[in-house]
Formats: C-alpha cells, structure tokens, sequence
C-alpha cells in the first residue's frame, strides 16, 4: 500500500493542524509527517496551545495547490493575447465547515497564528486517533504546507445547517504528494 492508486468516487479528506512550526526553511515530507505523529507536544510552539488538531465537520475543500501564476496581456493588432508569468501573490484557500460552536473552539484558539497543515485523503475512514501514528493502514495521499487561519466567519441558516468560513493564507510552499501508509 501507498498512494491512492485508483479512480473512486468516495475518497475522504481530511486537514489537520499542528501549531508546532517545521524548524527549518525547506522541509521534506517525511519531516513534516514527523510533526503529526504522537499527542502534538513537541519543542518549537509558537502558538502557546501545542497540539495536534482536525478541522471539524469539513463540508467543502476547495483545490489543493499553488494556482496558476499567469496573466493574459493583450497585444494591438493581435487576436490573440500574449501569457506572460505575472506576480505571485500569497494563494488563501476558504474551507466550509460545518459549525459546531463546542467542535471549533479549539480551531479559534489558532486564529492568526502561524501553523502547519496537513491535507489528507484516504480510501476510507480513519480516526483522528489513527492519523497521527507514524503509519496507516490504508492508502493515502498527503500534502503539507504552512499558513496561518485569518478568519472564521459564520454563516447562520435558516433553512439549511449553519457553518463556517475558514479562510487560510498560504505561506509556504506545497510539499507533497506524500504517503504514510504502512508498506
């Protein structure tokens, strides 16, 4: 077992956050999976709540990645524009939960610090309890990167469950696809 190998529908997803930052600039995945392994205690917190997190109630994931940094430019005369790389602004990516007030207190203790996350997919379900031992019994993929959350807005319903915007700024680079699922 490793990676996802196959085409399926039902594939879960899964961020966690730990509030420990990787202690260097540039990080491998297997140093980022060493953070997310044990009870989140570990030297280098800067946030004052050391831990390991998950995001409750997850509803929707936006795409996983650094998008596209091109800028169409047009050209006089010309039918068509050129594509030119234009400047790279730090990606933030909104994440829909479903809000439970008890479920996110432990994410607002994390409101505008700096963390590291971990995307995670799965073939099937895993408990938080399961994902931060050093390996899983299952196929997964993972991507790790920093950010800090920015915001948490909520969005009351009245015909429909009340959730959450949690928006995140992006400051590090992608570091994956990656595995630690047991061989």
């Amino acid at each position: 077992m490793a990676h996802i190998s196959d085409l399926r529908a039902s594939i879960y997803s899964y961020l966690d956050i730990h509030s420990v930052l990787p202690l260097k600039e540039t990080v491998l995945s297997e140093e980022f999976a060493a953070l997310f392994v044990g009870d989140g205690s570990a030297e280098g917190d800067t946030t004052g709540v050391a831990a390991l997190y998950r995001m409750p109630s997850v509803r929707e994931f936006p795409a996983i990645g650094t998008p596209a940094n091109v800028v169409n430019v047009p050209v006089y005369g010309q039918p068509i524009s050129s594509q030119v790389q234009g400047q790279a602004d730090a990606p933030s990516m909104e994440i829909t939960i479903n809000f439970n007030a008890e479920d996110a207190q432990e994410i607002y203790l994390l409101e505008g610090k700096q963390v590291t996350f971990r995307f995670m997919m799965t073939a099937g379900p895993i408990t938080e309890l399961d994902s931060f031992k050093a390996t899983i019994d299952q196929p997964n993929t993972e991507f790790y990167f920093v950010g800090r959350i920015e915001a948490i807005l909520v969005n009351p319903s009245l015909t429909d469950a009340t959730t959450a915007t949690v928006t995140i700024s992006i400051q590090s680079d992608f570091v994956g696809p990656a595995t630690i699922a047991s061989a």
